[in-house]
């Protein structure tokens, strides 16, 4: 089962690496089209999109490499076994947290495909297709730390620790 999760992180993150791109061309695109005295309406709107989709396809994929903020100044510094009570904390409250942010995610495009909900932008495209990211996102990283509770019931690690993350200047 953690090997069809893996590869569910993966393919997010190849999709958050596409969306990343598709950014990068609506972007260039409409320098282009200013210069040429071309107008291409919802550009700006078309590349807000795909940076909020590569932000959130990339959610599951960063937390398993262990690329989130981390607060370890406190964990550094209490008993272990206080720190395993706040780490055990930490990972029940997350996961119940994006657990309801996911709900909410999907419920959202839910509703804008329901009400015909279009974007107020030049382009008026249906919103729920660019929602669909943000949900595919929040359920992937909602099911990352429901993923990272199982592994540290398991008795191993999920979430790798960053080599920058204990360098502080």
């Amino acid at each position: 089962m953690s090997r069809l999760v893996f590869l569910f992180y993966k393919l997010l993150m190849a999709l958050s690496g596409l969306a990343m791109v598709a950014a990068f061309g609506a972007v260039l695109l409409g320098v282009v089209a200013r210069e040429v005295h071309w107008d291409v309406p919802g550009l700006d709107a078309y590349a807000g999109y795909a940076i909020a989709a590569a932000l959130f396809l990339a959610l599951p994929g960063t937390l398993k490499h262990g690329d989130h903020i981390r607060v370890t100044l406190l964990l550094d510094r209490v008993p272990p076994r206080f720190r395993s009570a706040l780490e055990w904390w930490s990972l029940v409250a997350a996961t119940g947290l994006t657990v309801f942010i996911a709900w909410y995610a999907v419920r959202l495009v839910w509703v804008s495909y329901v009400s015909h909900d279009v974007s107020p932008a030049a382009d008026a495209s249906p919103l729920w297709m660019p929602q669909i990211g943000m949900a595919l996102g929040c359920i992937g990283f909602a099911l990352s730390f429901a993923h990272a509770l199982v592994e540290r019931w398991r008795g191993g690690s999920f979430i790798a620790a960053s080599s920058e993350a204990a360098h502080v200047e």
